[in-house]
């Protein structure tokens, strides 16, 4: 069996999360503290809903702690929605176009292209390991086990009294959770109200 050590692409995978990790968290949440100081309330709804969205990569995270072969699927389908998030709704893509020029206009709209380019890249550099979620055999290897590797890290730091056993199950609770919602939206809301996000 391949040591882990010697993936050859573990810097890649290793930098992905830490891609994840400023895209995903921390531009979101400097961005939607600075739309509420300056009451920016289209970027505040786009946020909100990006929010919403971008959890599957919370509860995907959690399902790699615990060794679920469907956080390769998961992992995947977040990095799909979350661009298709931020630019689906045809109203607030409106407002933000027609907000007075300023950082937080220009901050917000890097952003948005930068988290689009980082997630189609994404997923694209994701499609060769779906494999990783239908054969118990490639799971255990290196091939895929050095994409948890960044998980089982977080376990250590923020969940160090709990077992990947117990972070798995909240993570398959709030999967289960996730396509509820999800499905609800897609045969009811879109239905209704189509690409418009105020009702």
């Amino acid at each position: 069996m391949t040591n882990l050590e010697e993936v050859w692409f573990r810097p890649y995978v290793w930098t992905d999360y830490r891609l994840a990790l400023l895209f995903n968290l921390i531009i979101p949440i400097v961005l939607t503290i600075w739309a509420f100081v300056q009451r920016v309330d289209c970027i505040q709804r786009l946020l909100a809903i990006y929010w919403r969205v971008a959890s599957l990569a919370a509860i995907t995270v959690y399902l790699m702690i615990g060794g679920f072969a469907v956080s390769f699927i998961s992992g995947l389908i977040a990095r799909i929605l979350i661009p298709l998030s931020i630019w689906f709704w045809v109203d607030l893509n409106d407002e933000v176009e027609y907000q007075s020029p300023g950082p937080l206009k220009l901050v917000f709209t890097s952003w948005r292209w930068a988290i689009t380019v980082y997630g189609i890249l994404g997923a694209i550099g994701t499609v060769p390991f779906l494999g990783c979620a239908f054969s118990g055999d490639s799971r255990n290897s290196a091939y895929c086990k050095v994409w948890t590797e960044a998980p089982l890290m977080f376990k250590d730091y923020f969940h160090h009294n709990s077992t990947p056993a117990f972070l798995g199950f909240l993570g398959i609770v709030g999967l289960t959770i996730y396509i509820i919602y999800l499905t609800y939206f897609v045969l009811v809301k879109f239905g209704k109200y189509g690409r418009t996000a105020v009702h």
